[in-house]
């Protein structure tokens, strides 16, 4: 199994690699969520015939957990390559971002990110090229607070919290 690895940052036109990060936060221009607790259900479908009408759901899963969707937003967002596979810039029309070519671990795909509010989004993943084309979608739904007090609310669990 290969394993990616993130390149040591390196000086840029002189300025030390402790320069880049703040750098890197101010060219992020893609969707800001609140942190919380947050449900997930993701999808992926792979196209199981020759003529490209049968579709055979391989995923079906509900994760929930106290996340920064913002933060993964700047992995989705960044410029970076990913081996030599480089994506586009996105584009933004109204509420949806659009990758018309976007790298990451299914390959080149493209990319739709419907925002809904800074508690709900979309994002819908196809890759069209290859023997069994897939699109990969998840619906993210923030659901509450998380939890910050530690082990001493340890018997406050998520599903409690949904309850009220």
């Amino acid at each position: 199994m290969a394993v990616a690895q993130t390149p040591s940052p390196q000086p840029v036109d002189g300025r030390t690699a402790a320069a880049q990060p703040a750098q890197a936060e101010q060219l992020f221009s893609g969707p800001s969520f609140r942190k919380g607790l947050w449900r997930f259900i993701r999808t992926l479908d792979v196209v199981k015939s020759a003529n490209r009408n049968f579709r055979y759901r391989v995923v079906n899963a509900e994760t929930t957990r106290c996340v920064d969707p913002t933060f993964a937003m700047k992995a989705t967002f960044s410029p970076e390559p990913v081996g030599s596979c480089v994506s586009d810039k996105p584009e933004k029309i109204g509420n949806q971002y659009t990758f018309g070519h976007r790298c990451d671990y299914m390959g080149a795909v493209s990319t739709v990110i419907t925002v809904r509010s800074d508690e709900a989004y979309t994002e819908l993943n196809e890759v069209s090229i290859g023997e069994h084309p897939r699109t990969d979608m998840v619906v993210a739904t923030r659901i509450g607070d998380c939890d910050d007090g530690g082990a001493a609310n340890s018997d406050k669990s998520a599903t409690g919290r949904l309850q009220h």
